[in-house]
């Protein structure tokens, strides 16, 4: 389901019911168009999601963790400036459309008290998030700045008049049902056309809420009590997560009649949270992770190319024989051979005397001819031990860049900055001048891996990067503690902090040793397991990279219900 105006109306009841009268407390802006104001409310801090993404564009309460920057943005400073301990007087939606206002009051720098909107318009990729002096009715400022270059119909700068989105001319739903509902009902008996003619009727119907409406009014009964039932449920909802049989997930206010497994969450913003936490996580680690995506890339590319001229190399010196044949039989039979030929046949002393021609330079003596064949014999031999080295360093740094893209694309936010690091210091990346001269202040440190606990009490670590795998194996884990890595592909470091662990908790460390892997939507994943005292890093290793002997291999299929009861564990 979109976040129509529907679902917008029962988001606005809710933290109408939650957050009004509490007071800004913090104000941070952790991605480019999402900003988190934590209202202090009944006891209770609240952090409020107020996202202008492109795609998932929305407000709501949200538990997920982020990570500021280290720098502030100038809105965020602006947003400090006005907003910082400013009390919530009220959140209002516009009609049924999707423009929420969080209402403040707050006191300048004179001490006058002064009223102040931050309005969140959830558009698509026109989705912004802007705050206006309700005095003036002026812009401060807004999460995207829109020229006139940009929307002729209004400016969304700081200073401009703030003007409301074009208004449609459709009738607000919650207001009631139109007087003609009945006939309408009769004149479209199919649903999705009467779906459809209800979206160019009503504000705030997403094609779903359209449809399950739709089903409702084709029910036995009263048309306008069937209406009036349905918009109630927003009042009083029941956020539910729809997975259909195909395995897509959707979320809406209350059960609709659709196919499908449905589960409930306690509160609409939980249930945002659930629903959008892969999703708009892989989206924030493509836009900040962006420069490192393309580094990595780059150097895949880079290396597979030089890994293909590597192996052609190689094919080309299985000839070194046939070279050193042909220089032999050239000085056998040297009387043979006059200078000036470009060719010469003579008999295969190697191969029952068979004819073999051979190609000559008619600028060379045959003497000389004989001899260019021993060189490129030598050198194609010489080559080989050089090629093959070359080959394993090569498919290494593949074997290392291909893991980098995995992390990446299962890493966090948070996650991005040790990733970072890694390659900063490996010299794929630039280090900038203010970062250096952080690190002049303070050395990095390495965040701690992720905790998970077992159905039998034993604390599980899970390394999400190469410089947390090295950490966690190397330095934090015992000898006697077990080991786990997917089988022959990238994935996170997993130690079990036991040393004899039940055969359960094996599997449920293999299950996240898969999970954490590039294997995550696989089945039957080989896993293997081994003490930590069998670790061994090689000399010059690359970040991540270790040997072993001696393990042994479970299978399992990554299970995210299992992922998630391990982590609750944790906090049990």
């Amino acid at each position: 389901m979109s976040f129509d105006g529907s679902f917008t109306h029962a988001m606005v009841h809710e933290l109408q019911q939650t957050v009004t009268t509490g007071r800004v407390s913090k104000i941070n802006q952790p991605y480019a168009n999402e900003v988190v104001l934590t209202i202090r409310a009944n006891g209770h801090n609240y952090p409020i999601l107020l996202s202008a993404n492109p795609t998932y564009a929305r407000v709501q309460v949200t538990e997920i963790p982020y990570v500021n920057p280290p720098v502030p943005t100038n809105f965020t400073m602006i947003l400090r400036k006005y907003l910082q301990g400013a009390i919530l007087k009220g959140v209002t939606q516009a009609a049924n459309d999707r423009v929420v206002h969080l209402n403040f009051t707050s006191r300048n720098e004179l001490g006058d008290q002064q009223e102040l909107h931050l309005i969140i318009e959830i558009m698509a990729r026109h989705s912004n998030v802007i705050l206006v002096d309700q005095a003036s009715g002026k812009i401060l400022d807004a999460i995207k700045h829109v020229g006139s270059d940009q929307n002729r119909y209004r400016l969304l700068l700081p200073g401009a008049q703030y003007i409301t989105p074009p208004k449609q001319d459709l009738d607000d739903p919650f207001a009631g049902p139109r007087a003609d509902l009945a006939a309408t009902i009769r004149e479209f008996p199919n649903r999705d056309v009467l779906a459809g003619t209800l979206q160019h009727q009503y504000q705030g119907l997403g094609k779903d809420t359209a449809a399950a409406l739709a089903s409702a009014l084709h029910q036995p009964g009263d048309a306008n009590a069937h209406f009036t039932a349905f918009f109630a449920h927003f009042d009083a909802p029941q956020p539910t997560l729809t997975i259909s049989p195909k395995g897509k997930t959707s979320f809406t206010a209350f059960p609709y009649p659709t196919e499908g497994q449905q589960q409930t969450a306690t509160t609409l913003s939980q249930l945002l949270d659930t629903y959008y936490q892969d999703k708009a996580e892989r989206d924030r680690v493509q836009q900040q992770g962006s420069v490192l995506i393309r580094v990595v890339r780059n150097e895949l590319k880079k290396n597979r190319n030089k890994l293909k001229k590597l192996q052609r190399t190689l094919a080309e010196t299985e000839n070194a024989d046939e070279y050193r044949v042909k220089g032999e039989i050239l000085t056998t039979y040297l009387y043979q051979v006059k200078r000036g030929d470009t060719s010469v046949t003579l008999p295969n002393f190697y191969d029952q005397e068979k004819p073999l021609k051979i190609a000559l330079s008619n600028q060379l003596s045959p003497n000389q001819n004989a001899q260019k064949y021993f060189k490129r014999y030598q050198k194609a031999k010489n080559a080989v031990s050089y090629v093959t080295t070359q080959i394993e360093q090569t498919q290494a740094n593949v074997d290392y860049f291909d893991n980098i893209m995995a992390q990446i694309e299962l890493a966090a936010p948070k996650d991005l900055i040790e990733i970072r690091l890694e390659l900063q210091q490996g010299g794929y990346l630039r280090d900038h001048d203010h970062q250096k001269k952080a690190k002049k202040r303070r050395k990095q440190q390495i965040s701690k891996p992720d905790q998970f606990t077992a159905s039998d009490g034993t604390k599980i670590s899970v390394g999400k990067n190469n410089l947390q795998n090295d950490k966690l194996t190397l330095h934090t884990a015992k000898r006697t503690d077990i080991w786990l890595h997917v089988k022959d592909m990238p994935g996170s470091h997993v130690i079990v902090h036991a040393a004899d662990p039940s055969e359960q908790t094996i599997l449920e460390a293999a299950n996240l040793a898969a999970y954490f892997s590039k294997a995550r939507a696989s089945s039957t994943v080989p896993v293997d397991y081994v003490p930590v005292k069998r670790i061994h890093k090689p000399n010059g290793a690359k970040p991540g990279f270790v040997i072993f002997t001696g393990q042994k291999t479970v299978f399992v299929t990554p299970e995210s219900a299992l992922v998630d009861q391990l982590t609750a564990n944790n906090t049990k």
